[in-house]
Formats: C-alpha cells, structure tokens, sequence
C-alpha cells in the first residue's frame, strides 16, 4: 500500500511540474482567441495564378509569455490536403531568439503578404493560421486552427480562349481602270494626220487595241482624252487655232478607228475631252534641257526665258531654229503634236468562273485570283485545298501558308497550324503570321513567348492588342488588359472590367458583345450582378445560365462571387 502510494504522488509531482513550465504558452493558446487579424482580399482570389494574401494582426498587451516564441503559418486547407504560406516567428521580450519582439505589457501590430501557386483544388478552401507555441528548445504547443477567410474566388479563369489569328488578304480588284494611249506628230502650220504617222508603233498598237475590244466582253471602254500642242515659234493666236485643229484632227482618227470596228462610243461631250493646249513652251524648255547636242542650251534658254513678251520671245526661237539644226529638226518637230488616251475598264473573272477555275485549272489564275476564289466558299476544306493551291504555285508569297494555317486553327488542328505559320514567316517575316504564332504559343501554355511575339506583331492591326489583353488577364494585370482590349465589346473584354473593379463598365461591355446569350455570358452577367448587389440580376442571368449549361449549377452554388446570395439563386 505504501508503495503504490509513493508511485502516485510522483506521477501527480511530474505532472505538476510539467504544467507549472508550460504555463505561459498553455494561456496563450488559451487565449489566442484574442489575436485579431484582418484579411485583404477575403474571400480570396486567384490572380496570375497566385492566391496572395495581405493580414494585418495584432497581438493584446499581456497576452505574450515572455520566454516564449509562436511560429504562424497561414494555410489554404481544402478536401485532400493543404498549401501553406511561409511562417512568420515571434517571440517574447525576454525569449531568446531571432524572431520579431512582441512586448508583453504593450502588445505589437504587424504586418504579413504571402503568396502561393493556385491550384484547381483550393477553389472550394478555407484559410486557417496554424500556431504553433515554443519555450526553450523542446517544449512545443500546437494551438487550434483559426479560420480567417474563405477561399478562392476563381473567376479570372473564366478567361475565353478568343485569340485572334489572322487572314492575310487578298489584294483583288475585279474591274481596273487602265488606258491605252498613242501620239500624232504633225508638219509644221499643219493638222492632218499623215499616213505614216498612224504606221507609228504606239498608233498601230492603239488601232490593234480597238480591234480586239470589239470582241472583248471584259473590257468596257469609258472615254478618250485628246491633249494637243503647237511649237512655240510660231505665233501665238495661230498656235492656239492650230492646237485645237490638231485635237480635232485626232479624235477624228479615233472616231474613224472605233466606227470601222463598230463600237458605239458615246456623244461628243462625253466620251471624247479635247484639251487644245496652245503652245508648248515648257515642253520645249524639258526638250532643251534633255538634248545632248544644242550647244549653250543652258545660254540659250536664260536668254529666251528674258523676254516676258511671248511674240518677241517666239521670234528669237524661230531665230535659234534658223542657226541650230538640232532645234528645228529634233526639238520642235516633236512639240507639234496630239496625245491620244483611251481610257477602259478591264473586267475581271466573275465569280464563278473563280470557283470553277480554283478547281479545274488554278494554274491559270493569279495569285490574287487564287486567294480571293476562297472566300467564295464557307466549305473550310475546300479553303484549305485553295490556300494550299496558292502556297504550291506561288511559293515565293507567304499568304498562302499563313492563310491555310488559319483554316487549320479553326479545325483545332494547332500542331498543322503553327507548322503553316512557321512556313509564312520563313518566306517573309511578317506580322500577321508572327501574331498568329502567338496564339499558337499562348494555347500551348507559354504567355511569355506568346506576349514577345505579340509585341513583334502590333503592325498587324488591333486584334494583337486583344490577344495581349487575354494574356494580361492570365497574368493579373487587369489595368493593361482594359487597356489592350479597349474599344472591343467582348466576354473577355467585359470580364477584364469585372476584375478591375468597374462592374457597371463591365455590363455596359457584355450588354452590347455577341457572347451575352451564351450560357458563360449569363453566368458572368450574374456575377457582374452580384458585385452589385442586385440579387434579381444574380438569380434572372443564373437561371438562364443553367438553363444552357446544367453543370454550371453546381458551380454556381460553390462560387463564393455569389456568396452573399446563399440560398436565394433560385437553381
């Protein structure tokens, strides 16, 4: 009896005296109730794909043993498992040890940030901070768990994989404008039009032009300009009459050459412009400067260029004329003259002759031809067969290949596609193609080759600018993806507004893109609504949301953006 007395009581002393040295850190974590915290965001919210959180705390006067430490560690916990935050160590005034000092008869505030890598189990997750108490180098108390905030919004990653890839365009233009054009050089004082004048080449070319348009469905002619001059040596009221005689002599030619081939021209004042001209003097003054053989031109024309008075000035050219051979023969004979222009529309391909031919004979076609002969067809295989066409026949222009890895971006076909893109810069390094690669480099997970190519790209027009916004969603830079995607009424553009904080700009956005009928479009309308506190909006756009997608229901009811509503979403 005696004995098992004697072991009782040095049981009941042991214990007395573990209690008696872990008295303080027992208070503590009795108490630790008393330690505040407020937690920004809260709930949560992943951004860039990081949850970070900011707590500021503090710690009550007398509530710190002094020979002790806590170690805090801030913790998402979620079904199977846990993330921690880095811990923060504090200690008493009289504990030794590295961490921060909290004054026992004062208390201290402080301050925490914390960052760690989202994952898709935290979206339903609480954070916790788990103390854990220490006294010496072994004696430790864990406290309890204290909840801080609920956790993770995950909203961001409603994010639309929109990119914009790019057509290269065609340059085609079915009817042009062209002309055909032809001169008559006249004797001198004379307007008839010499036989062998209209044996000249350019005039004989004209005449044989005439001829095949006769026959020729797709030309159209549209009128004739007739300019007609006298050299200047003559005089000034006789140049006049004869420059206006020589424009008539002309068009009489052409009226002759459109008759014998029975083409209707127009009236007079319509399809022939006669402009009579008078004489030419500043061609005679390019005449001068072009010839290699007028002795002293550059004398002999500041010499005429003294005469202000146009008689004395023609008198001293026909003076010239008499004592140089070059100016008579070869300088003014070609001032005497009438330049003939018909001018005509060609008309291109219609289009079917287009498709028929982009499957017969593409050969035959040019290259602008080609590329325009697939938007013809809303047949995305058949696009393919003609871009691939194109890059077989005109392998030098990078269109093709860019324009049939378009096509192949749309099949989802992403490997073919950037192989076809590769193709398109490697023939000529272009924007188009070099935004259209940074799609392919965003769908593959790489934001920051994908963003370098866009930077490279921006030549290729506004839609580069989007597809750098959906990236700086991703990353969290919700005011640069507001900035890249401003102008644009999208999903993407309206979630962007959502998560920088502009609600009311978000449903301006939504109200007016192609995407707010959509199942996702509800869905954010709802949160948009929400963060607005307009419970009729969360329930009308929810319920059409799961209306068009019934999986979103059990989202919906985890989504803590709808987390004032519990109970009234009406799914």
């Amino acid at each position: 009896m005696e004995k098992r007395h004697l072991k009782g009581l040095s049981i009941m002393v042991a214990a007395a005296l573990v209690i008696t040295g872990c008295g303080g850190l027992g208070k503590m974590k009795k108490y630790a109730e008393t330690i505040k915290y407020t937690v920004d965001p809260n709930p949560l919210i992943v951004q860039g794909d990081s949850v970070a959180i900011n707590v500021n705390g503090s710690f009550p006067g007398k509530y710190f043993y002094r020979k002790a430490q806590v170690e805090l560690t801030p913790t998402l916990t979620y079904a199977g498992g846990e993330t921690p935050y880095k811990m923060v160590g504090f200690q008493g005034d009289k504990a030794v040890g590295n961490y921060t000092v909290i004054p026992y008869e004062s208390g201290k505030s402080f301050s925490y940030s914390g960052k760690v890598a989202y994952t898709p189990a935290m979206s339903t997750s609480e954070l916790v901070v788990k103390i854990l108490g220490k006294q010496g180098t072994k004696k430790e108390i864990p406290f309890d768990p204290f909840k801080l905030a609920d956790g993770v919004i995950t909203t961001p990653y409603l994010v639309q994989s929109d990119d914009k890839v790019l057509m290269a365009k065609d340059a085609f233009v079915r009817i042009t404008s062209h002309m055909q054009d032809a001169t008559i050089n006249y004797l001198v004082n004379s307007s008839v039009v010499r036989p062998g004048e209209v044996s000249d080449a350019d005039v004989k070319a004209l005449a044989a032009f005439i001829k095949e348009s006769q026959n020729n469905p797709n030309v159209q002619l549209k009128g004739s300009t007739i300019d007609a001059w006298a050299s200047p040596e003559g005089e000034l009221s006789k140049n006049e009459n004869l420059a206006s005689d020589r424009a008539k002599s002309a068009m009489a030619w052409l009226k002759g050459e459109l008759k014998r081939n029975k083409i209707k021209a127009d009236s007079l004042e319509t399809f022939y412009a006669l402009n009579p001209r008078g004489e030419d003097w500043e061609g005679f003054k390019r005449a001068m400067q072009a010839s290699t053989t007028v002795p002293d031109k550059e004398l002999v024309l500041r010499v005429l260029e003294m005469y202000p008075d146009v008689s004395k000035r023609e008198e001293e050219i026909r003076n010239m004329a008499a004592t140089y051979k070059e100016i008579a023969e070869h300088i003014l004979p070609q001032l005497r003259r009438s330049e003939m222009r018909l001018n005509y529309d060609r008309v291109g391909k219609t289009d079917e002759q287009l498709s028929a031919m982009s499957k017969s004979m593409p050969d035959s076609l040019n290259v602008e031809e080609l590329l325009f002969s697939a938007t013809l067809t809303t047949d995305l295989n058949e696009q393919l067969r003609i871009y691939r066409e194109a890059s077989r026949i005109y392998p030098s222009d990078y269109r093709g290949p860019n324009n049939a890895g378009y096509i192949l971006y749309l099949q989802n076909k992403l490997a073919e596609a950037e192989a076809e893109f590769e193709k398109a810069n490697s023939i000529q390094d272009n924007p188009i193609s070099t935004n259209n690669l940074g799609a392919c480099a965003r769908l593959k997970g790489d934001r920051k080759k994908a963003m370098g190519l866009y930077q490279k790209a921006t030549a290729a027009g506004p839609e580069v600018k989007y597809n750098m916004g959906i990236i700086n969603i991703q990353d969290g830079d919700y005011s640069s993806a507001n900035s890249n995607m401003a102008g644009t009424n999208s999903f993407n553009a309206a979630l962007a507004k959502t998560l920088g904080g502009d609600a009311s700009g978000a449903q301006r956005i939504l109200e007016g893109s192609s995407e707010k009928d959509s199942a996702m479009g509800h869905y954010l309308m709802a949160i948009i609504g929400a963060r607005q506190n307009n419970g009729d909006m969360v329930r009308n756009h929810l319920g059409m949301a799961v209306q068009q997608d019934a999986t979103l229901r059990e989202k919906a009811m985890k989504d803590l953006e709808f987390r004032d509503f519990k109970g009234q979403l009406g799914i």
